[in-house]
């Protein structure tokens, strides 16, 4: 039996991406995906460490020094050594970055609305519930993988 299910996965992303980064700049919101991956995660705790970011967004280590390298320039979040343990950076969100906050859920509620158009409330729930049994299998296997 032929599978098209991760290929499916695939093509949706990056659609979904660029249509989430042409409504973030419709609405006057000048970041990409992966900041407002970080953003989304920092909105709901503020005052992390890299490795909280990475694990929380599924991004990688490196992938988020970078992107965060870019929202410290615009501004967006600020680095600072925590003075518990020198060796760990914290990042936290500037006054910009919250003022960004209700405009972004108002562009993912417009996104999710897009998402789900022509589904039943039960039919979301159904298909919400194998994503996550996907991500699961998804996230079990790196972890066992890693060690």
């Amino acid at each position: 039996m032929e599978t098209k299910g991760g290929f499916y996965i695939t093509q949706i992303k990056q659609l979904q991406d660029r249509i989430f980064e042409r409504l973030l700049l419709e609405n006057g919101i000048e970041i990409n995906g992966g900041q407002g991956r970080i953003l989304f995660i920092l909105w709901k705790t503020d005052h992390l460490t890299l490795s909280e970011i990475s694990e929380k967004t599924s991004l990688a280590k490196n992938t988020v020094s970078v992107v965060i390298n870019g929202m410290v320039n615009k501004g967006i979040v600020a680095r600072k050594i925590n003075p518990e343990n020198r060796r760990q950076t914290i990042i936290s969100l500037t006054e910009y970055a919250k003022s960004l906050q209700e405009k972004y859920e108002m562009v993912s509620w417009q996104m999710n609305t897009l998402f789900y158009q022509g589904f039943l409330e039960e039919e979301q729930k159904q298909f919400e519930q194998y994503l996550a049994r996907i991500l699961d299998t998804l996230t079990e296997t790196l972890h066992t993988h890693r060690e």
